[in-house]
């Protein structure tokens, strides 16, 4: 016999919340294993084919790791390092382009050189505000470096827990379905597959698209001659996998530093703006419906809200987890839905009347019916 329903919301409430506390308390801890898990989740189908061409497991787990270890040595070696200068020269240069700005808004707006203007008073607020909240961010980035765990353990831990997770990973899952309760195990196992559906849509399609994106803005703003093309390609493609974010940080500040760097000269200017144009149609209409697909199910407001959620309460942590949480409450709201909608609740006294039997028919007698009397 089947936990009444109320029940089994009580078991997987309290399972919830020993995951959110084990998040809360242990999040910095958690940080490597879950990145590790992370990796080991997106290469999972890579394994798996290379099981299917022959391989043995532990063959194909290696040879994904020394790949993986080459591709890693080739970006020390011949991309971080540029990387790394381009952004020393981009924080170094923020002073003069900071000073070339106000020369800029001086010229185009004389009232701001009234130190009694509005329009001064409002900028000299604003200046006042973003330093005390720099110093801040500054600080709380510093702490939270010296509380995490060291970056030398970071790059050791995660690529061990990678490769002993995607090593095991069938079994552990083998494992995991012979746990599930069976009454119920059926069902569970429908809705852990839509969520890796929509895990695998979202995850590995939108890493692929942050890649080919990040590539294209970094060559293209390169070749245009942008000083700092490099950085901004990188952080564009980083944070495309954030709705609209990515494209409007990446766009603005690509344009920005071209109106500093080729002032004067619009049609550079607009060659800056139609790369990231272009990579936009190309995004929309090419990478993201290739790579992702449509029916991933996951709404960018609805992803907006979960990053914003379990990053302010969780931190880093938190962004990482939230797009696999939202995936999951997404399937499990859909499944609610129907659940809803094939309940009496939703569809009332019709569904009393579609549920009740016909009543039985009068036999009628053998006399009535012209039959012998006899």
């Amino acid at each position: 016999m089947a936990l009444p329903a109320k029940d089994q919301i009580r078991y997987w409430g309290i399972a919830a919340a020993v995951f959110l506390l084990l998040l809360w308390f242990l999040g910095d801890v958690l940080l490597p294993f879950i990145v590790g898990g992370a990796i080991a989740y997106f290469l999972d189908p890579i394994a798996d084919r290379l099981e299917r061409l022959g391989l043995g497991r532990a063959a194909a787990t290696t040879l994904i790791s020394l790949i993986a270890l080459l591709l890693v040595i080739l970006l020390v070696l011949a991309v971080i390092p540029t990387l790394v200068n381009q952004l020393t020269a981009l924080v170094n240069a923020a002073p003069d382009i900071a000073r070339r700005l106000q020369g800029f808004l001086l010229e185009r707006f004389p009232d701001l050189a009234d130190s009694t203007s509005a329009i001064r008073q409002t900028l000299a607020e604003i200046g006042m505000a973003i330093q005390s909240r720099g110093g801040q961010l500054v600080q709380g980035v510093v702490s939270g470096a010296l509380g995490f765990i060291s970056v030398v353990v970071f790059i050791v831990v995660v690529p061990v827990v990678a490769f002993y997770l995607l090593l095991d990973w069938d079994r552990m899952v083998a494992r995991i379905d012979s746990m599930l309760p069976l009454d119920h195990a059926p069902t569970i196992r429908r809705l852990a597959s839509e969520i890796d559906t929509v895990l695998a849509g979202f995850v590995r399609g939108q890493v692929s698209v942050c890649l080919a994106l990040g590539t294209f803005y970094a060559v293209a703003l390169m070749l245009a001659g942008l000083q700092f093309g490099l950085v901004v390609g990188a952080i564009a493609g980083a944070i495309t996998f954030i709705p609209y974010v990515g494209s409007i940080v990446g766009g603005v500040l690509a344009v920005g530093l071209a109106l500093f760097q080729f002032w004067g000269d619009w049609v550079q200017i607009a060659i800056i703006a139609a790369i990231f144009a272009a990579g936009q149609f190309i995004e929309g209409n090419i990478l993201t419906p290739k790579l992702v697909g449509k029916s991933v199910g996951l709404h960018p407001v609805w992803l907006l809200f979960a990053l914003s959620a379990f990053g302010s309460v969780f931190g880093f942590v938190g962004m990482l987890v939230a797009v696999p949480v939202a995936a999951a409450i997404g399937v499990l709201t859909r499944f609610g839905i129907e659940q809803y909608r094939a309940s009496l609740l939703y569809r009332g006294a019709s569904a009393l009347a579609d549920s009740t039997p016909p009543a039985p028919r009068a036999r009628r007698s053998r006399k009535a019916s012209g039959g012998d009397a006899t």
